[in-house]
């Protein structure tokens, strides 16, 4: 099996499950292989928004001690293997069709209904971490969380839940009480939880539900003791509790899941034992790195890529860009999809735009272009592109005629995968 013929056959199993939520198919499907997970030791990160960039400076700080860390984020940008990680170097090509082969074997062993996709390749990052003998594992959940592939793990030390908003509703209901009870399904008994700084309060009740159930306490980042340091433009400086650190992640909000990770680090620390120095939490804290994830690939003229696929999302990326005083002195490429509340997004990023130009994201759930720009010339001047490319090179040109800070491109991750290989060689012009 080759690495591209792992990937199709990942990719060819089955997007959701048909019998009722659970964990036995993924369960049965670890069994198979050997039970890897009780093998790991886990930090478990659920929420809507903000978990892959907790948990790349959770996993670069435990790096930076010393500590051989894997890493699942979910979904990935560009490259498939950017799913799977080890002390921040993706999974090797011959070792993702090697192991995949695992999967599918024990896959087709079993009979019954299928693993989804998900499932698989939860079960091959288990295999690896496992294989690798990692000291820790950083499991960023899937969807959810109380039912989630990762959910299974046993050893889980930290369980950490970033933002609750609105996104997956059909799937995890459609009130943030609702949606918070199924993510604080990863808080267990014998596990520290490190909750988001400014949770919103209909989403509190749940998680301190599940934390009482499960006899541990919730660690919330005091936002007093948070402090945004002055800096230049869309750099992320922060002082925590004494903690001065300089974010390799762009954003206000980012603030708060650094606040997250150093509580992260200081619980592993006091609760288990691990030897975090101050040093490799402000090491760790400056190196992470996120694509897609307000992530600055140039900075004159301004070229930024993010993947703010939901309404929470793009409202963090607004108030960013706002604070950087970048209002109405850009130019955006927009995609997203259908299933999205797309009209609050173009609401809430509107007034950062002087022109917008509409794509539609390589995805069956895409919004078209046309319908996209019909929704935002309500906001903003909009016009619909060919494609990605023509949208790129049109929103270039465009803030260049006319004196603009530069260029945001911005929606679906969908979107993001198609666009940073584009922007990267408009980068390096």
């Amino acid at each position: 099996m080759t690495t591209q013929q792992a990937i199709e056959a990942l990719h060819a199993l089955p997007r959701m499950g048909q019998g009722a939520p659970g964990l036995a198919r993924m369960q049965n499907l670890c069994d198979h292989l050997g039970n890897p997970e009780k093998e790991l030791q886990c930090i478990h990160i659920a929420g809507t928004n903000g978990k892959g960039s907790l948990a790349a400076m959770t996993s670069s700080i435990l790096t930076a001690a010393g500590y051989k860390t894997g890493l699942t984020i979910s979904p990935y940008v560009v490259d498939f293997r950017e799913r799977f990680q080890i002390d921040g170097e993706m999974i090797p090509p011959r070792t993702l069709a090697n192991l995949t082969e695992k999967v599918i074997d024990a896959i087709e062993a079993e009979g019954g209904e299928k693993p989804v996709e998900f499932e698989a390749v939860t079960a091959l990052a288990f295999l690896w971490f496992a294989r690798e003998k990692c000291d820790l594992v950083v499991l960023e959940t899937g969807l959810g969380g109380r039912c989630d592939a990762t959910n299974v793990v046993p050893h889980k030390l930290v369980a950490a839940i970033t933002k609750i908003g609105y996104d997956h509703m059909e799937v995890l209901g459609d009130t943030l009480d609702k949606i918070a009870a199924e993510k604080a399904g990863i808080i267990k008994e014998g596990t520290v939880v490190v909750n988001y700084p400014d949770q919103p309060a209909e989403a509190m009740g749940p998680i301190l539900t599940a934390a009482a159930e499960a006899h541990t306490s919730i660690i919330t980042p005091d936002k007093d003791d948070l402090t945004l340091l002055r800096g230049k433009r869309l750099e992320n400086r922060i002082d925590y509790g004494g903690y001065r650190a300089a974010l390799g992640l762009p954003g206000t909000h980012q603030a708060n899941h650094a606040a997250m990770a150093v509580e992260i680090a200081l619980a592993l620390w006091r609760e288990f034992g691990y030897d975090i120095s101050d040093d490799a939490i402000l090491q760790g804290l400056a190196d992470a790195r996120m694509p897609a994830r307000i992530e600055v690939l140039r900075r004159h003229p301004l070229l930024l890529l993010d993947g703010c696929h939901n309404p929470d999302g793009a409202k963090m990326l607004a108030a960013t860009l706002t604070r950087a005083d970048f209002e109405e002195n850009l130019v955006g490429v927009l995609g997203v999809l259908a299933d999205k509340d797309y009209k609050d997004m173009l609401s809430d990023l509107a007034p950062c735009f002087a022109k917008v130009y509409t794509v539609t994201p390589n995805c069956p759930r895409a919004l078209s272009a046309e319908e996209l720009q019909k929704e935002a010339r309500f906001h903003t001047d909009a016009e619909v592109a060919d494609s990605v490319a023509d949208a790129i090179r049109k929103a270039v040109d465009y803030a260049d005629e006319n004196n603009l800070a530069g260029v945001v491109v911005c929606g679906s991750l969908y979107l993001a995968a198609e666009a940073r290989p584009l922007l990267l060689k408009e980068a390096e012009k």
